[in-house]
């Protein structure tokens, strides 16, 4: 029924998705914004992101979008990296809670990508066409430390919603990620790229799901693909046990199990939490 675009840009780039997807169809497609980290040593940096925010939603935007280069990449001129929790952004993210658009940050990425690249590394063969993907050493943080960076925005901004990305970046320990629910009330996850280790864990994953049906938002972080849909379907509304997920064995060499999620539960995740949380884009930003 409806896709976000969640990395829309800024400025042109994101007028010209509105002006090419969002306006003639507003009820198919919602685009998020993205902040320019090019300008992080300007002084008043989170103050003009706030303003280019404001820019993009008088655009159309319906959302914010944070990559994870944000604690991992982006660097100040001092070499440093910024960390998720700099209060230098503090502007940007109260804007959003402002405004009644969610931010949906990527913090961090699977337990793998921050364990040493070798052979007993579970993610070997995804890790080896993509060494770029490794985040071990001490060229970066402890995936511990960026999370908890990550909660400590989450602590400061409780009037702004936050889609915390592929299931907060911590399927592998829905454990933590019950306790970032629990404590965080403007918090909700999305499962994109996360059904293969949902799907290894099916009945630790099904119990969350039941347990945080109003919480969790559907994500695939893939292109529109029949048979990619198809795999997601079979993974969160059958019994089957042991199929391949949608791209095995890239991120690792095991099958899955499905849900056998209910109706009611099905209908919140694919459809009615993302409509709680995400505006439409019902008539905004002019075409330029």
């Amino acid at each position: 029924k409806r896709i976000v675009i969640l990395t829309g840009g800024w400025g042109d780039a994101l007028q010209g998705v509105v002006d090419r997807m969002v306006k003639p169809h507003p009820e198919r497609f919602t685009v998020f914004t993205q902040p320019d980290w090019s300008r992080i040593d300007e002084p008043g940096f989170g103050e003009a992101m706030a303003a280019q925010v404001r820019d993009a939603h008088a655009r159309g935007a319906r959302g914010l979008k944070v990559l994870k280069s944000l604690g991992l990449v982006v660097r100040d001129r001092t070499g440093r990296l910024v960390a998720v929790d700099d209060p230098r952004l503090d502007p940007m993210w109260a804007e959003c809670g402002r405004l009644g658009i969610p931010v949906s940050i990527h913090t961090a990425d699977p337990d793998a990508f921050f364990e040493p690249l070798d052979a007993t590394n579970e993610r070997w063969d995804e890790l080896g066409e993509h060494p770029d993907w490794s985040f071990h050493g001490p060229k970066f943080p402890p995936k511990r430390a960026l999370l908890d960076a990550r909660n400590r925005v989450f602590a400061r901004h409780p009037g702004t919603t936050f889609i915390a990305l592929h299931v907060a970046n911590h399927p592998e320990d829905l454990d933590d990620v019950e306790a970032v629910l629990d404590r965080y009330p403007n918090v909700v996850v999305e499962t994109g790229a996360r059904h293969a280790e949902l799907g290894r864990q099916p009945r630790r994953a099904r119990a969350f799901f039941l347990k945080y049906p109003d919480r969790i938002l559907f994500g695939t972080d893939a292109s529109p693909d029949e048979a990619m849909y198809r795999n997601w379907f079979r993974f969160l509304e059958t019994a089957d046990e042991h199929f391949d997920y949608w791209g095995s064995p890239g991120q690792g060499r095991w099958t899955i199990s499905g849900l056998d999620l209910p109706k009611d539960v099905l209908e919140k995740v694919y459809a009615r939490n993302a409509e709680r949380v995400i505006p439409v884009s019902a008539g905004a930003g002019a075409p330029r």
